[in-house]
């Protein structure tokens, strides 16, 4: 594929990854509220959702979405269900101040299922894939290898953004130690975390 098609399509995705959606609320929510330790699963989950909408577009399987319309419905809606009972966790979470105060971590598994329910219900990601490509990209020439460049170039960009708001959300987090700016914090990231449930669900 051509360089300059990359850098096109990179440089649209950074504006529109970069940009504070559904996905980077829930993202910063749990950082906030629980740290960074185990955040990995999420952010994997994440990036292999917005490799399967950008492959979904690219081989024009859009029609697959719409042939299997309610189990994408049931994923966004396990996903808002899912998001909005960690916004009750996060409200009522105890604030004094120390580790043990801290809501528990989450297994792996469920933190890779609630990052992929994000983004699997998210459909206006694939939207963009499907507005952007075409524009810039003969996907009727388009080969595996070129296929496999921009996953590439997607991923390199997603982990760059993902990676610089987990940075951000965790300096934010160490600077709130006091009770009152942890119960602070808390209902900060329930609002941050029911916002993402209502993004999804609005769409």
């Amino acid at each position: 594929m051509e360089l300059p098609a990359l850098f096109i399509f990179a440089g649209a995705l950074l504006v529109a990854a970069g940009s504070p959606g559904p996905s980077i609320a829930a993202l910063v929510a749990r950082v906030i509220s629980r740290g960074a330790g185990d955040v990995l699963p999420f952010l994997a989950a994440m990036w292999i959702g917005e490799a399967v909408w950008l492959t979904l577009a690219v081989f024009g399987l859009a029609s697959l979405a719409q042939s299997f319309h309610l189990l994408f419905v049931a994923i966004k809606w396990l996903g808002v269900a899912y998001l909005l009972y960690l916004a009750w966790k996060m409200w009522i979470a105890p604030v004094a101040v120390g580790e043990e105060a801290m809501p528990e971590r989450g297994s792996a598994l469920r933190l890779f299922a609630t990052g992929l329910a994000v983004t699997l219900g998210n459909p206006k990601i694939m939207m963009f894939y499907m507005a952007l490509l075409p524009s810039i990209i003969d996907l009727t020439r388009l080969t595996l290898t070129g296929w496999g460049e921009l996953v590439a170039t997607m991923l390199a960009v997603l982990v760059a953004i993902d990676l610089a708001w987990v940075a951000l959300a965790a300096r934010a987090r160490t600077l709130l130690r006091s009770p009152r700016a942890m119960r602070l914090t808390n209902r900060l990231s329930a609002g941050l975390m029911t916002g993402a449930a209502a993004g999804i669900a609005s769409r």
